[in-house]
């Protein structure tokens, strides 16, 4: 199903066309068909994909909810799961936001905030390594013994011992943004998805995105994602992540459900310096905190206060034109913001490739689509 193609004018929601240039209509035709062949492949069942230049915009919904073929199909405006995406739509925004408000220092310790996570040399962990995956904490929670809620995952989050001096070594981590909304909470004396949703979706006009969606729309507007395996139910407006299922759908790490006309939403402020339609969201100094490098010295993998700017997780969805300097994240469940300031152009993907199995493997279809949105704008030849 397409939605507004590129030089359509007059979707809602869209910026002017005025300004539009083509894309390469055979680059756009290579997306569609490498989205299409994934979905044939049994790769993901749907996806929606948002190519966007200077106003100029293709959009479009690929196959349906899941691989029956009465499902129903992915539209424009159905809701995904964004799963990792939300560490940079909601949480570090959140973080940034209170250091603009002058309650948090970002090169404070942890334990200045957080004293109950004192011991074992994680006083030394600063709120900028957690942002940039630098504190050298694990990668993730332990699942046993078993446990269950926010308290409890954050216990364990506290108690977890330093694989690496602070500072010096990069690991991508969800105990790091499990401890970065846990601050957004302690700091700011309100639920991490409250906050977000006051100072980031709403002024954004971001109405389909946010937090437990089953409050406020149908599970049938919702992609499902995978049959949990402990019980074989649907997932369907239940977060995909265990951890923060466990944890309550509510997490720094992951819980963010969204559309692909709202995220574009988001990448369109973050190329205005943090503001879009005349309302500013973030400072320019923020979003230059989230966008460009800010590891340490020494750290080979790049990464702003947030976004992946070349670390290993960030070669795929770059693709192989995109110049470092461009900027973006995935979600496990197979979603892709990525964003060149150089050339103003970006590309969401939100797909359901987890359902319904968790097997399907999309790397290459992120390094296909990373490339061939650049040359649809008209960029280079691929890199070797």
């Amino acid at each position: 199903m397409t939605g507004c193609l590129a030089m359509l004018a007059g979707c809602a929601g869209l910026p002017d066309s005025g300004s539009q240039a083509r894309f390469d209509a055979a680059q756009v035709a290579r997306i569609d068909a490498a989205i299409e062949n994934a979905i044939a492949a049994r790769q993901l069942p749907g996806a929606v994909f948002h190519l966007e230049r200077n106003g100029a915009i293709h959009q479009r919904a690929y196959g349906r909810f899941t691989y029956a073929l009465d499902a129903a199909p992915v539209t424009t405006a159905t809701v995904f799961d964004a799963a990792s995406l939300s560490k940079v739509l909601a949480t570090a925004p959140s973080i940034l936001l209170l250091h603009e408000d002058g309650k948090l220092d970002l090169d404070a310790k942890l334990v200045d905030y957080l004293p109950e996570c004192a011991g074992g040399g994680k006083e030394a962990i600063t709120i900028r390594q957690l942002l940039t995956h630098t504190s050298g904490l694990a990668a993730g929670l332990p699942r046993k013994p078993a446990w269950e809620g926010r308290e409890a995952a954050h216990a364990r989050a506290c108690a977890q011992k330093l694989t690496h001096v602070p500072g010096s070594y990069f690991r991508y981590s969800d105990i790091n943004y499990l401890l970065l909304g846990e601050l957004v909470r302690k700091v700011s004396h309100m639920e991490p998805d409250a906050f977000a949703e006051q100072r980031l979706f709403r002024p954004l006009r971001m109405r389909d995105t946010g937090y437990l969606p089953l409050r406020r729309m149908a599970p049938d507007s919702i992609a499902p994602t995978q049959r949990d395996p402990a019980t074989g139910a649907l997932l369907q407006g239940v977060v995909h992540d265990p951890t923060v299922r466990r944890i309550g759908g509510v997490a720094g790490s992951a819980g963010v459900f969204a559309t692909v006309d709202n995220i574009a939403r988001y990448a369109r402020m973050l190329l205005g310096g943090g503001e879009l339609d005349g309302v500013r969201v973030l400072a320019p100094e923020s979003v230059r905190l989230l966008t460009t490098v800010q590891t340490p010295p020494g750290i080979a993998s790049l990464r702003g206060l947030g976004m992946d700017i070349d670390s290993s997780f960030a070669q795929r969805p770059r693709g192989t034109v995109f110049p470092l300097g461009s900027y973006g994240h995935t979600g496990f469940t197979g979603c892709v913001l990525w964003i060149d300031p150089g050339s103003r152009t970006f590309y969401v993907f939100l797909s359901n490739r987890v359902y319904p199995d968790d097997k399907a493997n999309v790397m290459d279809l992120y390094t296909a689509l990373g490339t061939l949105a650049a040359q649809a704008v008209g960029m280079g030849a691929a890199r070797p």
